[in-house]
């Protein structure tokens, strides 16, 4: 089963400029529940088209485009998100693992989190 990674585990060195975001993508399987070995480039377009995440790192200018949070709700490095299929570039951070660099209107929701 995949799973959304935990913040504490995300140490990319990167800060996003902009209007842009950080996420760590959804981890996703190297089998599948059948029992296959995907291949390599499976793998790849599964990363590629992997739609959840965890917000690791927001620009200051990010979701400002909005005349206001006045509830709170504005995203949040932390938040496990939604964001759009092959949404932004992967880049690889200090920590050799995988995030997906976004603009901050790739982010379409958040998961799990009530205002």
């Amino acid at each position: 089963m995949a799973t959304i990674p935990e913040l504490i585990d995300c140490n990319a060195g990167i800060r996003p400029s902009e209007y842009n975001v950080l996420i760590a993508p959804e981890d996703t399987e190297e089998v599948t529940a059948g029992g296959i070995i995907l291949t390599q480039n499976a793998k790849e377009m599964n990363d590629l088209s992997a739609m959840r995440g965890r917000l690791v790192a927001v620009s200051p200018h990010a979701f400002t485009y909005a005349t206001g949070w006045p509830d709170g709700s504005m995203p949040k490095a932390g938040d496990a998100v939604l964001f759009a299929k092959y949404a932004g570039t992967l880049v690889k951070g200090e920590d050799g693992k995988e995030y997906r660099l976004c603009k901050d209107k790739d982010v379409a929701a958040i998961i799990g989190r009530t205002p």
